[in-house]
């Protein structure tokens, strides 16, 4: 045997050993791949009914929103419409309600005051003296401090 049969005998154990290597290895990540395809099988069977159950629950939870703010519209019109009224109805019936009682009371007072001051003799303070009815030549009433009513 010559040098050069000696180098490529020892050439082609090299790569028989190198290839003997790589095949090694490769049936090594072909155990790991069909181990990891098993564990991933696995999970989906595991959380396939998971994630079926959390699409139930989320398509539940946006019909209840949804529910919920069209019900929360409902009211916000019914609340408009209710504070409408009751502005509406308050100020005729807070008008109504007090507005005559006040003009009773307050001339059932008025009324009182005068019939005392009758009783007890004093003059009643809105009796005109005749200077106050003079009337001047611009046609507005005269009264007797020289000053002019006023108009409403």
């Amino acid at each position: 045997m010559t040098a050069g049969d000696l180098v490529v005998v020892l050439a082609a154990v090299a790569l028989l050993i190198g290839f003997a290597a790589l095949i090694v290895v490769l049936l090594r990540v072909l155990d790991t791949l069909r181990d990891l395809r098993r564990e991933v099988a696995d999970l989906r069977a595991q959380t396939e009914p998971l994630i079926e159950d959390l699409r139930t629950s989320a398509d539940e939870a946006r019909s209840s929103v949804d529910e919920a703010r069209h019900d929360l519209e409902r009211f916000d019109k019914v609340l408009g419409s209710a504070e409408a009224i009751g502005d509406a109805v308050g100020s005729r019936v807070t008008k109504t309600a007090f507005s005559s009682p006040a003009i009773k009371a307050a001339g059932l007072a008025r009324g009182t005051n005068r019939a005392w001051r009758r009783l007890r003799g004093a003059p009643d303070e809105r009796r005109w003296t005749d200077e106050a009815r003079v009337i001047d030549a611009s046609g507005a009433d005269a009264l007797p401090s020289g000053r002019r009513r006023r108009r409403a």
